[in-house]
């Protein structure tokens, strides 16, 4: 780097309030393309740059929005989406720019990010009807980045899972075993067709593959599960479309949702959840219970950051209630937007001291995780190091 440039980025970092001081130790003028930077930058973080006015101006009224939609074209032609990200979020912030994020126009140009997501689900009701459309499209953008990051796993994990091996004498397309049936009709070659001609084709039993497990997603809504609830909700529409589960989602806070029907699209799912409230989560397990019917062949997963507000002693009993009827109970905490947990850790240690599984999964480990509970296998690859797994409390020692 020679001493121009580092002067200039000394330049940029200490604001236009320093250029005298820079002029003066013969530092070059900034070229265009650092003078944009420099304005967009001061925008948020100070100095005599541009601005968007007081904290809060009118709600995107007057000339704020066409300011704010030009500054974000500045962003994205500067930054790399994941710099875009923290300077949005930084705006909200600093600049009060909440009541902003409802305007069409802005919401068109923002980079999609789980924290401004988050805050649009809080803020849902006090959306004007001109911006729904643009909400919800700037929602489905960030739900089709977790699609593709997890569903082909979802679907590998689950069929990967299930018991493929029955096969029924009734025949239906949809449901040929493929492989098996290349395999057993190997000797059936014919060079000079160049492919195989089978004597028999392998069909599954569908009646062993359709709902063949049952899949409980009780999701606190409480405001701070924003980023753990954009996951579920993604999880949970991409199980409700496969015939060989049954997926119930139930969202709660002081109160109960029973949001299935909206699995349909996690669109629509999402805009389900009432983020904010309190928390009772005895409640919302004591609702789940009534919906088990075959225990071994039920999966519960309680996605939470265990702040408790009402009964904790009944939560604990009800958690172990579940376990003991045969139920396997899973307890995934809350996530921030960096895969960071957050959780209260004395719940915590509770929950996993009763041998239940109690940690925090990265967003992109949730397929091995769902394929490893559906096997029934030991969960304890999900260490410390990348998913915050709580250690059981250590005994009493009298």
């Amino acid at each position: 780097m020679t001493q121009q440039e580092q002067l200039a980025r000394w330049r940029l970092i200490l604001g236009a309030e320093s250029q005298p001081d820079f002029t003066g130790m013969g530092a070059a003028p900034l070229s265009q393309e650092e003078l944009l930077l420099d304005g967009a930058l001061a925008a948020i973080y100070g100095g005599p740059g541009e601005s968007f006015g007081p904290a809060g101006q009118g709600g995107g009224r007057g000339p704020s929005a066409p300011h704010i939609s030009k500054w974000l074209g500045d962003l994205r032609s500067l930054f790399d989406p994941e710099i875009v990200a923290v300077v949005q979020n930084d705006a909200i912030e600093r600049k009060g720019l909440r009541q902003l994020l409802l305007e069409p126009e802005l919401l068109e140009g923002l980079e999609p990010d789980l924290n401004l997501a988050s805050t649009l689900l809080m803020l849902k009701d006090q959306i004007p009807k001109k911006s729904k459309e643009a909400a919800r499209n700037f929602i489905r953008k960030l739900v089709e980045q977790i699609n593709r990051l997890l569903e082909e796993d979802m679907h590998r994990a689950v069929t990967a899972a299930l018991n493929r091996r029955a096969h029924s004498p009734l025949p239906s397309a949809a449901a040929i075993d493929f492989a098996y049936t290349i395999r057993r009709n190997l000797h059936n070659y014919r060079p000079e067709l160049g492919t195989i001609v089978p004597e028999r084709v392998w069909f599954f039993d569908r009646s062993s593959r359709t709902n063949h497990w049952h899949i409980i997603l009780d999701i606190d809504q409480s405001g701070s599960m924003g980023t753990s609830i954009f996951y579920s909700s993604v999880m949970a529409c991409i199980l409700a479309s496969m015939t060989a589960v049954r997926t119930h989602v139930v969202a709660f806070d002081t109160q109960i949702m029973d949001l299935t029907p909206l699995c349909v699209d996690p669109v629509d799912l999402l805009f389900g959840f009432q983020m904010g409230g309190g928390t009772d989560i005895a409640r919302s397990i004591a609702y789940c219970q009534g919906l088990v019917e075959e225990p071994s062949k039920t999966i519960f997963f309680l996605i939470s950051d265990l702040e408790e507000g009402g009964n904790r002693a009944g939560l604990l009993r009800r958690l172990e209630e579940l376990k003991g009827s045969g139920v396997t109970v899973v307890v995934l905490l809350a996530i921030a937007d960096r895969g960071k947990p957050y959780y209260d850790a004395q719940t915590a240690q509770r929950i996993a001291g009763m041998d239940i599984p109690c940690f925090a999964c990265a967003p992109d480990r949730l397929p091995e995780l769902l394929e490893r509970v559906l096997k029934k296998q030991d969960l304890t690859v999900f260490t410390a190091n990348d998913t915050g797994k709580v250690p059981a409390p250590a005994p009493d020692r009298k």
